[in-house]
């Protein structure tokens, strides 16, 4: 029989992962809102350090979400 409901365990890991994308995502704002209008080659850096961090954030979360039972259909438009 299949379990309608993850793991607490698996739950727990999800929530985790959620919780360090968002605080990702917020890192990112924060440097958005304290970029010079003239960004020198420093801040591109520190932005591309920052996207990296977010989207292994994003991935690890989507990677919980799998591995808690949680799987979405595309939501790519066609």
């Amino acid at each position: 029989m299949t379990d309608l409901y993850p793991a607490a365990d698996q739950r727990e890991l999800l929530r985790q992962a959620a919780a360090a994308h968002t605080a990702a995502s917020a890192d990112v704002e924060t440097f958005l809102r304290r970029l010079p209008e003239v960004p020198d080659p420093a801040d591109i850096t520190e932005y591309a350090t920052l996207l990296s961090r977010e989207e292994r954030a994003r991935a690890d979360r989507q990677a919980a979400a799998d591995a808690a039972g949680i799987h979405l259909p595309s939501m790519e438009s066609e």
